[in-house]
């Protein structure tokens, strides 16, 4: 009888342990899906709060004026607009400091004219393939990709660039999480170049 019951717990036991095991390798996953999730909707959170959609979602136009492009959210500013010309003579210290078109995607100043970044993680025109530490750079310092060209105004980075790391990770990983969406958006035009025609 005896041996009958420890033979009965020997076989038992390899399912005890597997039962275990899988278990503990299965929280650790739960619980960093749930902190995923957790961080993706602080960032999509702070991203709305932030008035992001405001410059980087092309816009409908409806008879309440312009309203965000469900099917384009964060994509910037549309390849496919024509920017309108910058009349000389209409953007000084005497007159207007800054136009933008209609869809609020681009905006000229003295700085010449900026376009709003597409922020989805499209490989070749989005941020697809940014690392967290580049954006957190370019958020703390306004340089491109962390090192590259001035990022231009109406873009408030200064403000954003004081947010924790933890929140800019959140954002980070919000702006990873959207649908990649292909849209080459233009360079900046250098204040020279802006012109009476079509850009």
């Amino acid at each position: 009888m005896l041996k009958k019951t420890i033979i009965g717990a020997l076989c038992i036991l390899p399912v005890i342990v597997w039962m275990v095991i899988i278990s503990c390798s299965s929280e650790p996953k739960q619980a960093e899906a749930t902190s995923l999730k957790q961080q993706i909707e602080r960032g999509e959170y702070l991203v709305n709060i932030g008035g992001c959609h405001h410059c980087h979602s092309p816009k409908i136009m409806t008879d309440k004026g312009p309203e965000i492009d469900p099917d384009r959210i964060l994509s910037g500013h549309r390849s496919s607009s024509a920017t309108p010309g910058v009349p000389p003579g209409i953007i000084g210290p005497e007159s207007w400091g800054a136009l933008t078109n209609r869809e609020l995607t681009a905006w000229a100043g003295p700085w010449g004219v900026s376009f709003a970044s597409n922020l989805t993680p499209d490989e070749v025109t989005g941020i697809g393939a940014w690392l967290e530490s580049s954006f957190i750079q370019a958020m703390r310092n306004g340089k491109h990709l962390g090192t590259g060209r001035p990022i231009l105004p109406p873009m408030p980075w200064q403000d954003i660039g004081r947010l924790s790391d933890d929140d800019l990770q959140a954002i980070f990983a919000y702006l990873k999480s959207l649908k990649p969406i292909n849209n080459m958006v233009p360079l900046p035009i250098a204040p020279d170049k802006m012109t009476r025609s079509s850009m």
